[in-house]
């Protein structure tokens, strides 16, 4: 029988994606990449220990793979088809996703697998952001906001708690559920969790990257801040 693994982005959306997927599908692995200088998920900040309790947490397996700090795309690509090479001569099949209306990035994923070969599936795709915020909440869902674009949201959102009062003081054209890239959450406990994930609050960190050659927009650099959580051991 096939097995699928889940892309583990540990927010919100990847959580809610294990409520809403199909019995057949449940994945037996969590897959995710972060930084080997840093050992933290590259959008989200987070440190590889709270990955670790959370997928204890969870009960499910995780698989880490580490990108080298200067990696260019293409050595991200070149690694990437190796681990799912690898995870194919598992047993895997099935790679599932939490996206829910990029259509470049549906694209893009599905031809990434389309060379091993395996299959994407997305639960969340084509969902209504504004009702799947809700009811991603309702579910039971815990979720605090780990990073946000400076560019787009103020930094004191950086440790909110993804609730109702969160959805109501976002800006009008901010999407509800980020996925624009406004925001990014790490998913702390839930109706799938064994028990929370236990941590405190470190503080807010601000990252600059300078605007890609080319690009349309004034700026000279795009501004990002990081709230640091910290793993609390037993």
């Amino acid at each position: 029988m096939s097995k699928s693994f889940m892309n583990w982005s540990s927010g919100k959306d990847a959580c809610y994606s294990l409520l809403a997927i199909k019995p057949h599908l449940k994945p037996e692995l969590l897959f995710t990449t972060i930084s080997k200088e840093l050992q933290r998920v590259s959008m989200h900040g987070l440190h590889k220990s709270l990955l670790e309790q959370q997928a204890k947490a969870l009960n499910i397996p995780l698989r880490i793979a580490e990108l080298e700090k200067s990696s260019s795309h293409a050595a991200y690509e070149k690694l990437m088809q190796e681990e799912m090479a690898q995870l194919k001569a598992q047993g895997f099949e099935t790679a599932i996703f939490g996206d829910i209306f990029l259509e470049d990035l549906k694209l893009y994923r599905e031809r990434m697998l389309s060379t091993v070969p395996m299959e994407a599936h997305f639960p969340l795709w084509k969902k209504d952001s504004k009702i799947l915020a809700k009811e991603i909440i309702k579910s039971g869902i815990k979720a605090i906001v780990v990073c946000v674009d400076g560019q787009k949201l103020p930094e004191d959102f950086a440790g909110r708690i993804y609730n109702e009062q969160f959805l109501n003081d976002l800006p009008e054209k901010i999407d509800p559920c980020g996925e624009n890239g406004e925001f990014h959450t790490f998913c702390f406990d839930g109706p799938m969790f064994k028990n929370p994930v236990d941590f405190e609050l470190g503080g807010i960190n601000k990252s600059t990257y300078p605007v890609p050659k080319g690009s349309e927009s004034h700026l000279t650099e795009y501004v990002f801040y990081f709230r640091d959580l910290i793993a609390k051991h037993g």
